[in-house]
């Protein structure tokens, strides 16, 4: 199942995104710390240029800590990069974001102008509740499904940084198709736009392999062998149905009932702290991914190829039988 959602107002932020970046300094881009990569929109590099960027790591309570270390690590490796992590249960650190923008717009240092900083990431990653948090007021709506900013708009957060909030904006195509399940499972795509089953069941494959005891204590499962006993993923989120009482009439095991309470039940952190993704894993992926591009672009070649020499043998016999 490939997700899809782009609404018209995310392809007009993106244009006005474009036309006002030459007036930023700098750049902050706030991921969901259980999916860095996913969340991480491949059109904000684009747009952003060599303009140096904060990676706000949101969310950080519900995340594995030992893995969100990972991926600052990674990210920083970018010399233009800073990372900060944040949780819902302390208080945004207000100063520490204003120093790293200035630490990363060092010719403001002895300016009277403010560092114009942008904010921006996808929808449903917290960044409303960020910038009510940075301005000490309630700016920005707040709301807990996507695409609740629509427009831009310019805060003076009183310490020498102007943000400019925008929409949150996801891509057009949201590959390798993996990403898509994750910004599904992690709420950052409409709940209308995606098949739950579908999604519950990646979701449960993954915590099966890498969070078996979590997802056992969750579910009262029992012991680590029982997870063996299930054939795949969808007979397990069956089985999850039935514990928890989510039968339609006759008996029938309401998959979708199921599907629901597993998406969140890792949404709110029930599960755990949970990471969907880590460095290694998606370099992995994006490797296989490109390699499967490549592949599927020269069979595409060869397919035009062998249709042109046909073609040209075609054309021969043609011209030989009217000579003839």
């Amino acid at each position: 199942m490939a997700i899809q959602w782009f609404p018209g107002h995310m392809h007009k932020a993106q244009k006005e995104i474009k036309k006002v970046m030459s007036e930023i300094d700098v750049v902050i881009e706030v991921l969901d710390a259980r999916i860095p990569f996913s969340s991480s929109n491949p059109m904000i590099q684009k747009l952003k240029g060599d303009k140096p960027c904060i990676k706000l790591l949101n969310k950080a309570d519900l995340a594995d800590p030992a893995v969100i270390k990972l991926w600052q690590a990674y990210f920083e490796t970018d010399a233009t990069i800073k990372t900060l992590a944040l949780s819902a249960n302390t208080s945004i650190n207000k100063g520490a974001i204003g120093n790293l923008c200035r630490k990363l717009a060092p010719h403001r240092a002895n300016s009277d102008k403010p560092i114009n900083a942008m904010i921006m990431g996808i929808p449903n990653v917290g960044k409303s509740t960020l910038i009510n948090a940075l301005a000490g007021r309630n700016i920005a709506k707040v709301g807990n499904e996507p695409a609740v900013t629509k427009r831009q708009q310019k805060i003076n957060l009183d310490n020498g940084i102007v943000l400019s909030d925008t929409p949150g904006v996801l891509w057009p195509k949201l590959d390798p198709e993996s990403c898509g399940y994750r910004l599904a499972a992690t709420g950052a795509i409409k709940d209308t736009a995606m098949e739950y089953e579908s999604v519950a069941c990646f979701t449960l494959d993954f915590l099966s392999s890498k969070y078996p005891e979590a997802l056992c204590a969750r579910f009262k499962l029992g012991e680590l062998a029982k997870l063996k006993e299930f054939s795949n993923s969808l007979d397990l989120l069956s089985y999850i149905g039935s514990k928890r009482g989510c039968l339609r009439a006759g008996g029938i095991i309401d998959t979708h009932q199921a599907a629901t309470i597993v998406l969140n039940e890792l949404r709110s952190g029930k599960i755990g702290p949970i990471c969907l993704e880590t460095p290694v894993m998606m370099q992995a992926e994006m490797a296989e991914f490109f390699a499967m591009i490549e592949a599927k672009r020269l069979a595409e070649e060869e397919k035009k190829q062998a249709s042109g020499k046909r073609s040209d043998r075609s054309f021969q016999n043609e011209r030989t039988d009217t000579d003839q």
